[in-house]
């Protein structure tokens, strides 16, 4: 199965704004701090999740991006679709030309194998992510060291 980096970037980044939800617009400078991600390949994905409807933005001081609508209602695999990504466990990429142009043994079980996950990850909202206890420490601790970056960058 491949899923690149993209989508799980964009799958991060998502999970990081729903998680931060209730402190208004959130940056992409402060997902790209939390996460690790290049701020320039954060704003090609928004703009895709943009296009997509998942998150809108908000422009002035203080501005940023938020959900576009509530985090039960944001599903995984729509978030890895909005950036043109597939969930596909197929070494031909679904075309059907696994082996020297033809179908091979196996395709249609792994093409089934990727509809199951893509259906799996269609019953995951951002909300059941967010209520995680393992997600929330992650959260907690990322949230904690970024305080701690502040803090140093103020005293020096």
């Amino acid at each position: 199965m491949r899923l690149t980096t993209k989508g799980r970037y964009a799958v991060t980044a998502m999970l990081d704004l729903a998680l931060h939800i209730d402190q208004g617009p959130v940056s992409l400078a402060d997902i790209s701090e939390r996460q690790g991600i290049s701020l320039s390949y954060l704003e090609q994905l928004f703009a895709k999740l943009r296009r997509a409807d998942l998150v809108c933005s908000v422009r002035g001081p203080g501005g940023g991006y938020r959900l576009s609508r509530e985090g039960q209602d944001i599903y995984v695999a729509q978030v890895i679709d909005a950036v043109n990504e597939s969930v596909d466990a197929t070494k031909c990429k679904g075309a059907g030309g696994c082996q020297q142009g033809v179908t091979c043994l196996t395709h249609h079980l792994w093409q089934d194998l990727s509809e199951q996950i893509h259906t799996f990850l269609d019953g995951i909202s951002l909300a059941d992510l967010v209520a995680r206890r393992e997600v929330q420490n992650v959260a907690d601790r990322q949230d904690g060291q970024q305080d701690n970056k502040i803090a140093v960058d103020t005293i020096l």
